[in-house]
This record gives C-alpha cells, sequence and structure tokens, in this order.
C-alpha cells in the first residue's frame, strides 16, 4: 500500500499559508476567512482563497471546506463561479489577481533540486539517514529527481520530521511506500 503523504498533510499547511496570505493581502485579521460572515469583506477573499488554492496546488475541496469551516458544496460554488465574478465583479478580479500572483511568487520561488546529489547532500545535512533495520521507505519527490529514505517502524516518525523540516522552503512531495 502507497500513502501519499502530500496529499494531505503538506496541502493542509499550503492552504492555510494561502490563507494567511490572503488575509494579510486584503487587510483582515489572521483566520478571518473561517468567520461565518456573509459580508463582501470576508466573502470575496474566502472564494477567492478557494479557488487559489484548487487552480494552482490542486487542493482537495474537503481540506479547502474544513480550513474555512465550510462545506465541500461551497468549494464547487467558488469554483464555479470563479469565471463570472472574475469578467463582471472588479473588486474579485482585483483581489483574485493580487493573491494569484503573490501565492504562485511564493510557490516558484521555493526551492527545487536540480539533481540527486543535491538533494541526498541537502537531506544528510539536516540530519535525514537510511535506517540500518528498513521497514518502509519515505520517498521525496522535488523537480525531476526523487530519493528513497529508508526508515524503521520505530524511527519513522523522526525522520519524517526532518525531511519535513529539511524541506520546509522547497517544493517536493513525500510518499510512504
Amino acid at each position: 500500500m502507497t500513502m501519499i503523504y502530500h496529499s494531505k498533510m503538506i496541502q493542509e499547511e499550503n492552504f492555510k499559508n494561502l490563507c494567511d496570505l490572503t488575509t494579510s493581502l486584503v487587510g483582515l485579521r489572521k483566520g478571518s476567512l473561517a468567520y461565518k460572515s456573509r459580508k463582501q469583506e470576508y466573502q470575496v477573499p474566502r472564494s477567492v482563497a478557494a479557488v487559489v488554492a484548487r487552480m494552482v496546488d490542486d487542493i482537495h475541496p474537503n481540506i479547502i471546506a474544513k480550513q474555512l469551516k465550510r462545506d465541500r458544496v461551497s468549494v464547487y460554488h467558488y469554483e464555479r463561479t470563479h469565471q463570472s465574478n472574475y469578467s463582471s465583479f472588479p473588486k474579485y478580479r482585483k483581489t483574485f489577481n493580487q493573491v494569484f500572483n503573490a501565492y504562485t511568487h511564493i510557490q516558484g520561488s521555493k526551492r527545487v533540486f536540480a539533481d540527486l546529489n543535491h538533494l541526498k547532500q541537502h537531506l544528510r545535512d539536516h540530519g535525514v539517514r537510511n535506517s540500518d533495520n528498513h521497514q518502509t521507505t519515505i520517498r521525496i519527490s522535488s523537480g525531476r529527481v526523487q530519493n528513497d529514505v529508508k526508515v524503521s517502524y520505530r524511527d519513522f516518525y523522526e525522520q519524517l520530521e526532518k525531511c519535513k523540516l529539511a524541506l520546509v522552503d522547497c517544493n517536493y512531495n513525500l510518499k510512504i511506500l
């Protein structure tokens, strides 16, 4: 069985960061996208954050809905109305452009490893090691390279945390094999 680590934890972190970026850009309090308010000052950035998350990172609607304290149908509604809002609603368009440009700039500036040796050295520098007693594998993909870290069940969590810490400013995926 393959567990895709990226599909849950990293998507949750990315969407939380996107929400924080959105509130910062539009001058709202951190966490305010989850307010129950239907006021335009909250609704527009909430919708924009959901659409950007789906467009850029393909974040699962359940993750977006949970963070925004909405249901999954709301996320689908934001996606469905995006084109109409963008073409006819200047405030939405301005907010979308601002958030999309800032977020993609941040995502694009994250480090991607050009070759396997650099990735392996970076992981070693952060204490990521293969286990003598290999029982499972953490597969790290960044750019066009991937590296398998062979770990025991006993040191799995520690090595996974070291991998996440080492790759915090990198564009990467993790899979547990």
